[in-house]
């Protein structure tokens, strides 16, 4: 996961918004978008917020311990313009059929294959669950062009069809793709809940080679057109919200979102303070993670190693506003009171915990004593950037106690 900004369509629902989020029962627990920006205003729910693992800003403030954090609303309503400015046509939001995919993805030159963490999630005991599943494959049109075309995966159980169950969305990390994500959404499903898997922007579906994302990324800070780090899948998970509060099927007060370091909400190793680690030249581990766009911003400002100034400039490019007013300080304590964990590894390079210091104490004062236990940060001790079976633990029961 990334920074707090990744999660902004989840904390109102998420971290993003068209008219997301904007107020009820809404668990975010993904690694990648900024949680308060993805929630639609329009559903009166709260979202909760999970998190392991941010143009310009108006005058309206508010204090939160010492220090002037921009409105909640102004903050959603400077994120969706930011959003509206980079998209394409707009067309209907539109659903088609799709089939299971038989070979995934992985922008990897070895493909994964067994994930600990994510094959330890609680499940009910159910000896038969594989033939009361209820897989569904389809594609949602978000807007035009290739990427407009939202792969989704949605595992369920059978049963009463005018039940309406909590549902979860989950977030894959880098290179990864939502096939990658089944036995997470196997588990949520046996434990009652709907559970969504998408393809982030230039993975899975969307990619078409080993270097899709890293081209996207060059291609981003050479022409200024797109926000394929973060910021354009938040546009598809609003949509995807809509989606989701339409179905007969889901309980429109009670959606989370979780995911893997590039994932959103519940966000697990995925929320960091950008700013913070430029400052303290603690960036060092993030670039590594997606070099190429770096490298090529490098070459171009005529530079000999990348510095502070080339990271910073490549965030104002291909993310504008994730390392000043779509940072963690502002967007973490935004999305309060609505429900959120973080959970990171106490020694995770990308996401270093020292940076997290200001958001954590901005979000115990937003919080206060009346929602003291809707917040909640979780360090694994002696863990780096990595997923771990505590920390889907976390997630899992997190979400249990605020959606079911």
């Amino acid at each position: 996961m990334v920074s707090v900004s990744s999660y902004y369509f989840l904390q109102q629902p998420t971290t993003i918004t068209r008219h997301l989020l904007s107020s009820t029962r809404h668990v975010c627990c993904i690694p990648h978008v900024p949680p308060h920006l993805l929630t639609p205003y329009k559903y009166q729910f709260q979202i909760v917020n999970l998190s392991i693992a941010g143009s310009r800003v108006t005058e309206t403030e508010m204090e939160v311990n010492g220090g002037a954090v921009s409105d909640p609303g102004t903050i959603r309503s400077q994120f969706l313009q930011l959003l509206r400015t980079r998209r394409n046509a707009q067309v209907p939001m539109t659903v088609e059929p799709a089939k299971p995919v038989v070979k995934p993805l992985f922008q990897e030159v070895t493909p994964p294959t067994f994930s600990e963490a994510m094959e330890s999630c609680p499940k009910a005991n159910i000896g038969n669950l594989k033939e009361l599943l209820k897989e569904e494959n389809l594609y949602l049109h978000t807007e035009a062009g290739d990427q407009g075309k939202l792969p989704v995966l949605i595992l369920s159980t059978k049963g009463n069809n005018q039940e309406k169950r909590p549902a979860v969305v989950f977030l894959h990390s880098t290179h990864k793709c939502k096939e990658w994500l089944r036995p997470l959404l196997e588990a949520y499903a046996s434990r009652g809940y709907v559970a969504i898997g998408v393809d982030s922007r230039y993975h899975g579906e969307r990619a078409s080679s080993l270097t899709t994302y890293r081209d996207a990324l060059v291609s981003s800070w050479r022409n200024g057109d797109t926000m394929p780090f973060i910021f354009d899948t938040v546009w598809d998970l609003i949509k995807l919200a809509d989606y989701l509060t339409g179905r007969d099927d889901i309980d429109p007060t009670k959606i989370g979102i979780t995911g893997e370091s590039l994932g959103v909400a519940a966000p697990i190793i995925g929320v960091q303070g950008f700013r913070w680690a430029i400052d303290n030249d603690k960036w060092q581990a993030r670039v590594d993670s997606i070099k190429a766009v770096f490298e090529e911003a490098r070459t171009d400002l005529g530079k000999n190693e990348i510095d502070k100034e080339v990271v910073e400039k490549v965030w104002d490019r291909i993310a504008p506003g994730l390392a000043s007013q779509f940072d963690a300080p502002n967007t973490v304590p935004a999305i309060a009171p609505r429900p959120l964990l973080i959970v990171n590894g106490a020694e995770d390079p990308r996401c270093p915990l020292e940076g997290l210091e200001i958001p954590k104490t901005r979000a115990y004062k937003a919080y206060g004593d009346a929602h003291s236990d809707k917040f909640k940060l979780v360090a694994e001790p002696g863990i780096g950037h990595q997923m771990t079976p505590l920390m889907v633990k976390e997630a899992s029961d997190w979400f249990d106690q605020f959606l079911k």
